[in-house]
C-alpha cells in the first residue's frame, strides 16, 4: 500500500528523495517513432497482421521481451533494462536503460532500430525519422486500447484544439537528467527551460501532416501550444532565481487530474467540474484518499517543456533520423552535467524576458534556425550552444573503445545549424524538389532503411 499524503511536505519530499550524488548520475533517453505502411506513408494501425501490436508480437517472438499487456493486447514490452512502450497513435518508443555514457545509448539504441527495421519489414512497415505523422489524418489513426487514452482523448477535445493531434500523430526525443540537491534540481530546470527555444530551433522535424505542408518547421511544438493550459508550455516560475520544489509542488496542485487507479482500475476524473491534485489531497474523492503513487501518476501527466520527477525531463525535441536521435542526450549530458557550461548556457538565453521567450518559441516552430532573437538569429545561439555542449562533453572524458568522447554525438548537428539547415528544412526542400510532392518518395527518403539522410 504506498504512503498516504498528510500535507504539502510529503509532495515535496519526493522530489528530494530523487536526489543523487554526482557518482550516480546517469542519462536516460525516450526515443518515440512514427511507423507507417511502406507504400503509402498511412499510419501504422495497431490492431491486425500489419499493425504495431504484431511487430510487438515478433519483437517477442526473435528477442526474448515480455509482453505488457492490458485488456488482452499487446501494448508494451520488457527488455533485460529497457522498455517499448507505445504511444496513443501507435508510435514506437523506446525507453532506454539509465547509461553513464551516451555511448552506452548508442548502442543501445542500434540494437533497438534493428529489430524495429526487422519487424516492420515482414509485415510491409517502415519507420520514419520524422517528428509527425505525415500523411493520415487524426480520424484515420486507430487510438491504443488504453485506459489511459480512453480518458485522456476526449478531454483533449474540450481543452484545446490540437491535443488529439498531440496525441495520435507527433513523436518526439526526451533525455532525463538527474539531479544531486533541490539547487541543483532548479538551476537545471531553468537553464533547461531557458534553451527551449534553441531545442525546438535546433530539432525542428514536422513539416508535414495530413500530406501537406503545415507551414512550421516544428508544428510538433506549435501543437503543444494549443493542447492544454493547464498543464502545458513554459510555467513563468522556472526563471526565477529562487524557484525550488515548492514552486513546482505548488504549480502541480492546480492542475486538473486525470484519473485515479485503485485496483489496476482506471477511475475518470475528468468528468466537470473535474479535480485538482488539492483538492483530492485536501478532501479526497468518492471515499478514496490521496497517496504518493496517485502523486507520482499525476506528475506522468504534466507536459510543460521541461518536467520535474524525481529526475529532470527535457521534453522539447522532434524526432530525428536515427543519425540524429542521440544529439539531445548528448547536448543536455554536456550542458547539465558540468557547471561552467551550465552558466554558459544560461548566459546565452538570461536577458530575455518572459513574452521574448514564449515569442522566440513560436518563431522557433514556424522558422527553425532563422528565427531571431532581437538582431541574433538561433542559429547563432544555437551554435554557441552546442560549442559549450561539446565543451562539457570533452571534460567529461567518457571514451569508445576507439578513444573518441561523446562529442562525436553532436558533429553532424552542428554541421547542419553551421549551414542554417533544419531537418525540416531538408524535408521542405526535398519535398518541393527532387521527391515532387510524392509520398513514396517521402517514405523512402525518410525511412530508417535510407542508407544515408542527407
Amino acid at each position: 500500500m504506498s504512503q498516504a499524503v498528510q500535507n504539502k511536505d510529503d509532495l515535496i519530499r519526493y522530489f528530494h528523495e530523487g536526489a543523487k550524488p554526482r557518482a550516480n548520475w546517469r542519462v536516460g533517453t525516450e526515443y518515440e517513432k512514427v511507423a507507417v505502411r511502406a507504400e503509402d506513408g498511412r499510419a501504422l494501425p495497431f490492431s491486425g497482421p500489419r499493425g504495431v501490436e504484431e511487430m510487438l508480437r515478433r519483437l517477442v517472438d526473435r528477442h526474448g521481451y515480455q509482453p505488457v499487456e492490458e485488456e488482452g493486447r499487446i501494448i508494451g514490452l520488457d527488455g533485460e533494462r529497457a522498455r517499448i512502450t507505445i504511444e496513443p497513435g501507435g508510435q514506437i518508443e523506446l525507453s532506454g536503460e539509465q547509461c553513464e555514457t551516451i555511448h552506452c545509448a548508442h548502442r543501445e539504441f542500434t540494437r533497438h532500430v534493428e529489430e524495429v527495421i526487422e519487424a516492420g519489414r515482414e509485415i510491409g512497415a517502415v519507420v520514419l525519422g520524422l517528428g509527425m505523422q505525415p500523411v493520415s489524418r487524426i480520424d484515420e489513426i486507430e487510438l491504443l486500447p488504453k485506459a489511459r487514452y480512453r480518458i485522456m482523448y476526449p478531454y483533449m477535445a474540450r481543452k484545446g484544439r490540437l491535443g488529439q493531434r498531440m496525441m495520435k500523430q507527433t513523436a518526439g526525443v526526451q533525455a532525463n537528467l538527474d539531479y544531486s540537491s533541490e539547487a541543483d534540481a532548479m538551476r537545471k530546470f531553468r537553464v533547461s527551460m531557458g534553451i527551449v527555444p534553441l531545442l525546438y530551433a535546433m530539432f525542428a522535424n514536422s513539416p508535414l501532416s495530413d500530406g501537406q505542408l503545415n507551414g512550421y518547421q516544428s508544428f510538433r511544438g506549435h501543437i503543444w501550444t494549443d493542447t492544454d493550459p493547464d498543464r502545458c508550455g513554459m510555467p513563468e516560475f522556472a526563471f526565477r532565481d529562487d524557484a525550488g520544489f515548492d514552486d513546482y509542488t505548488e504549480y502541480a496542485l492546480d492542475v486538473p487530474m486525470y484519473f485515479l487507479i485503485r485496483d489496476h482500475r482506471y477511475i475518470d476524473l475528468t468528468r466537470p467540474p473535474g479535480v485538482t491534485f488539492r483538492q483530492f489531497m485536501e478532501r479526497g474523492f468518492n471515499g478514496e484518499q490521496a497517496t504518493i503513487d496517485d502523486w507520482a501518476g499525476h506528475l506522468t501527466t504534466i507536459f510543460t517543456e521541461v518536467r520535474l520527477k524525481r529526475y529532470i525531463e527535457v521534453r522539447t525535441a522532434d524526432s530525428q533520423p536515427p543519425a540524429l536521435m542521440l544529439a539531445l542526450p548528448a547536448l543536455l549530458k554536456g550542458v547539465l552535467y558540468n557547471e561552467d557550461c551550465m552558466d554558459g548556457a544560461w548566459d546565452l538565453v538570461k536577458r530575455w524576458t518572459f513574452r521574448e521567450r514564449l515569442a522566440l518559441n513560436d518563431a522557433a516552430h514556424k522558422l527553425g534556425l532563422e528565427a531571431r532573437a532581437g538582431r541574433v538569429m538561433l542559429k547563432d545561439l544555437a551554435a554557441e550552444l552546442l560549442n559549450i555542449a561539446m565543451t562539457g562533453l570533452v571534460r567529461q572524458k567518457a571514451l569508445n573503445q576507439s578513444g573518441e568522447d561523446e562529442s562525436i554525438y553532436l558533429y553532424r548537428l552542428m554541421d547542419q545549424v553551421r549551414s542554417g539547415y533544419t531537418q525540416a528544412a531538408l524535408t521542405i526542400e526535398r519535398w518541393k524538389g527532387r521527391w515532387n510532392y510524392d509520398v513514396r518518395r517521402l517514405v523512402e527518403g525518410c525511412s530508417y532503411e535510407a542508407e544515408a539522410w542527407p
